[in-house]
């Protein structure tokens, strides 16, 4: 069956992701997590927090292609400095980044309705699928609002 990214559903899983809690919500068009190639949209409204972490053990690699909006791939060292800075907009360019296997990343999300097209090697396996920085607060910590702010001022004073 054919599976389309329309205007609709962009608004439709937009409007769900400023509903949530997490601001941010998932659309998958791969089946089954056991699927050799997960593929999916993700909603992602300013505020929303993920945890930096990277994919290895097993490894994976993850391309992020922004299909509306505005969103920044920070990039870090071992440490947890940021490294780079990757700005994703279909307006103003770069239009994809591929996640290279092992790399410290997060997204910041700086629109509203921003979405992006991701494509990751499968299986998912929630127990294995990140390894989250031990450097940076979890999601639902107090201090994430603090952290991400101070991410995304980083990112516009670069």
């Amino acid at each position: 069956m054919q599976k389309i990214v329309s205007p609709e559903l962009l608004d439709e899983l937009s409007r769900k992701a400023t509903g949530s809690l997490r601001k941010r919500i998932n659309h998958n068009f791969h089946d089954d997590l056991a699927d050799p190639i997960n593929r999916m949209l993700n909603a992602l409204e300013p505020g929303t927090y993920l945890q930096p972490h990277k994919h290895e053990n097993p490894d994976k690699r993850e391309v992020f292609i922004v299909l509306r909006g505005s969103l920044v791939v920070v990039f870090f060292d071992d440490s947890g400095n940021p490294t780079e800075f990757v700005l994703l907009d279909c307006e103003k360019g770069n239009y994809a980044v591929e996640i290279p296997v092992g790399a410290w990343h997060t997204l910041i999300s700086l629109e509203t309705g921003s979405v992006v097209y991701e494509v990751k090697d499968g299986p998912y396996q929630p127990l294995s699928d990140k390894n989250f920085a031990k450097w940076t607060p979890k999601e639902g910590d107090p201090d994430c609002g603090e952290h991400l702010k101070q991410l995304t001022d980083r990112y516009y004073s670069w």
